[in-house]
């Protein structure tokens, strides 16, 4: 395979240096909020067109800011004064032309989409009252959407863009993502509902040392007084205590909303739909977790900002999937203790033809039959190329 080069031991695996650090930013924060209002917009619009001409048709809408609201909250009760704005942005074809007689009713998947899963993701943001929904979506350049008519069985590459992924994740890593899933869990939301959404967390390793900040957005409707509010702190923290017990050996400090001041209402971390975007927080896609569902700047990572693009030819989009299915199939064939994998396309050239593919290794023995190993993972993967836009329809790639 001549585009692919194979690197070995050039780097140090992040869980063995002096420092790491590692953030993830929850489902209520305003960032995710973006980058989800951007995905399940994507993937409405292109059901819509496999309904009807029997595949995804261009589009990218991959742009959207949060303007915070105003409220005021007080311990059992307060409201929202001024609604968040959220705002979608991008291109789809059949906006302002009509595809066989049809519009895209662009408006209506908007409005209903955004609200569906808003609904179910805060649960006590009031739909109609909190948040205004908007869009500004227009038709695709002439250039772009020819390209990506230009081979419908091979997606020619719609950007020229970088994918990144990386295997495994380091014990901080996988700390870090999976408190603020724990704390998410519907599970957890039923028998401690003071805890909002808006979960962020900062993970940093000090030799062997890790300490945790949690930002918990509280309810202040479900809190009865301000010793329940303290009293959930500490379910936060014994919460997350009790998930580290399976994943870190060694000391442990875990600090939750480390801004309060104690005995001044004034000054928790209160919140009336469990988002900050209710007041003081803004968003914006691309600002929080990469596809991995982490922010992690002692790893290797891109910018782009994959949630909303389109998930047949923009590989700004599938090559981080891509790179990511190949480390993650790589550690699990192969005797090596890190893997990253690059992945760079050219815009116009079929998606399955990256103009390079890098494989940096640690650990393990890069032998012929290695090579010949790491081809058939790569090769495996790029040929999945073509279909991998199923995935994201059904939900199952990760992208924030």
């Amino acid at each position: 395979m001549e585009n692919l080069v194979i690197s070995h031991n050039r780097d140090v695996v992040p869980s063995k240096l002096p420092v790491e650090i590692v953030e993830r930013k929850g489902q209520g924060h305003p960032d995710f909020l973006c980058d989800k209002a951007a995905e399940e917009l994507s993937i409405a619009i292109s059901k819509w067109y496999i309904e009807r001409y029997g595949r995804i048709l261009h589009h990218n809408v991959d742009k959207a800011v949060l303007a915070g609201g105003q409220s005021v909250t007080k311990i059992g009760g307060g409201e929202v004064l001024e609604p968040i704005y959220l705002l979608l942005v991008g291109r789809a074809v059949g906006v302002n032309a009509q595809i066989n007689g049809q519009f895209l009713p662009i408006g209506k998947l908007v409005i209903e989409t955004t609200k569906n899963w808003l609904h179910k993701d805060l649960p006590h943001l009031n739909i109609e009252h909190d948040i205004i929904i908007d869009y500004k979506i227009r038709s695709g350049s002439t250039d772009l959407v020819g390209n990506f008519e230009e081979n419908i069985e091979i997606p020619r590459a719609n950007d020229t863009s970088i994918g990144i992924g990386f295997a495994p994740f380091s014990p901080l890593e996988e700390l870090t993502y999976k408190t603020e899933r724990l704390l998410n869990d519907l599970e957890i939301k039923k028998k401690h509902p003071a805890i909002g959404e808006d979960i962020k967390v900062m993970g940093v390793r000090k030799k062997d040392k890790i300490d945790l900040t949690i930002a918990c957005a509280m309810i202040s409707t479900e809190l009865v007084d301000i010793d329940h509010y303290f009293t959930t702190k500490e379910e936060v923290k014994e919460l997350t205590l009790d998930l580290a017990a399976d994943i870190w050996g060694g000391e442990i400090n875990i600090d939750v909303n480390v801004a309060d001041v104690p005995g001044n209402e004034d000054c928790l971390y209160l919140t009336v739909t469990g988002t900050s975007a209710e007041q003081g927080d803004d968003g914006q896609v691309g600002r929080g977790n990469r596809v991995n569902g982490l922010i992690t700047p002692y790893r290797p990572m891109t910018l782009e900002a994959a949630a909303g693009k389109n998930p047949v030819s923009h590989v700004g989009k599938t090559y981080n999937i891509a790179a990511r299915k190949i480390c993650e199939q790589v550690v699990k064939e192969l005797s090596v203790e890190n893997v990253d994998c690059y992945l760079v396309s050219k815009i116009g050239v079929e998606i399955t033809k990256p103009y390079v593919i890098e494989l940096a290794l640690v650990g393990g023995k890069v032998d012929s039959k290695t090579k010949r190993n790491l081809e058939e993972i790569v090769q495996e993967q790029l040929n999945q190329m073509p279909n991998i836009w199923r995935g994201f329809i059904n939900r199952s790639y990760e992208l924030y």
